[in-house]
């Protein structure tokens, strides 16, 4: 039931596993699809007060874009990135084909046994790092700088006295004197 004290409608596809894969999951959520003996299939769902109010989202999306800034575009390998035959030699062509299906397998369960093992104990220690130089920034550094800035206004002060008595002057005379040098090239 939603705040009115209407019951909330929810619709399923019942469809093939290989459409799904044409189109995204979050494309038309919500709309009836025709199955594939061309009838609509629609499915109602009482929702309760707590779903309603649950502050958790639909994470599918989520899961699909799980590098949504592109930060690690230039890992985007393929099995024909890698290998890729010439035409002029060719091996067989379930040799090609299981070639294929072991690259894809090996890579992909090679990375999850890999991410199973670092991913948590790297986050921890990522996220620890992080954290203790944030902790640094906030804490020390940015009061070190305010404190040496506040302090030394006096000699901000000194110092633009002396570049604009001393050293300004000076390169400015210097500037002059070597602005009527003129240098002409000549060939003989």
């Amino acid at each position: 039931m939603n705040a009115e004290g209407r019951l909330g409608e929810t619709r399923l596809d019942l469809e093939d596993a290989e459409e799904q894969e044409e189109s995204p999951p979050w494309s038309s959520r919500g709309l009836p699809r025709k199955n594939t003996a061309g009838e609509q299939t629609d499915v109602e769902v009482d929702v309760q007060d707590e779903d309603m109010d649950s502050t958790h989202s639909d994470v599918r999306p989520l899961v699909q874009d799980r590098d949504p800034k592109g930060v690690n575009r230039c890992l985007k390998v393929t099995f024909e990135d890698v290998i890729a035959e010439p035409p002029s030699v060719r091996s067989f062509d379930k040799v090609w084909l299981w070639s294929h299906a072991l690259f894809e397998v090996s890579r992909l369960w090679f990375y999850r046994l890999f991410s199973i093992l670092l991913a948590v104990p790297v986050s921890l220690a990522a996220g620890l790092l992080f954290a203790v130089l944030s902790c640094l920034h906030i804490w020390l550094i940015m009061p070190f700088v305010q404190l040496c800035l506040i302090n030394m206004h006096w000699l901000q002060t000194v110092w633009g006295s002396v570049l604009n008595i001393a050293v300004g002057p000076f390169f400015t005379s210097i500037g002059k004197c070597c602005g009527s040098i003129n240098i002409r090239l000549a060939t003989d």
